[in-house]
């Protein structure tokens, strides 16, 4: 990892190995800002996950040069939360068929659970791609309907 970050207008970014604990790493960055960012306590565990989605996503399948660093950023945008993950790479992930005993394979589907939206674009700074999410706070979800407080029957 990089010391320093990369200020950008609506949010910071870092370089990081691209390793199997770059995930960690990744989550410890993105706590550290959204503690000192108004509003970024109304992010929860969702934000943890989907970043380590993409970091582990982009650790595992982008193998390919330039470069052995992938870059993140995160930012508040509009109230929401986007997380980017740039690699070197130019294939585009999916969420693809598995069976329920398979070990792995379920990352962009908890992507495009959690996610409030996620795409793929090309990267601005190089070769390779940049995957995003966005994530509405907290307050702004929907919480799943709540039990009935009836017994089913009339009167």
């Amino acid at each position: 990892m990089l010391d320093r970050p990369s200020d950008t207008a609506s949010g910071v970014s870092f370089w990081l190995a691209r390793h199997g604990r770059s995930a960690a790493a990744a989550r410890r960055l993105l706590r550290t800002f959204l503690a000192a960012t108004p509003g970024g306590g109304d992010f929860d565990w969702e934000a943890d996950l989907l970043l380590s989605e993409l970091v582990a996503n982009a650790v595992t399948h982008a193998r390919v040069p330039p470069g052995p660093l992938i870059r993140i950023r995160f930012g508040l945008e509009f109230g929401r939360l986007r997380i980017e993950v740039h690699d070197g790479s130019a294939v585009v992930p999916h969420a693809r068929e598995v069976d329920r005993l398979d070990e792995s394979g379920r990352g962009m589907h908890l992507v495009g659970a959690l996610a409030e939206a996620w795409g793929v674009g090309p990267r601005a700074d190089g070769p390779g791609k940049v995957v995003w999410a966005t994530l509405a706070p907290r307050t702004d979800r929907h919480a799943p309907d709540s039990p009935s407080t009836t017994d089913g029957r009339d009167g």
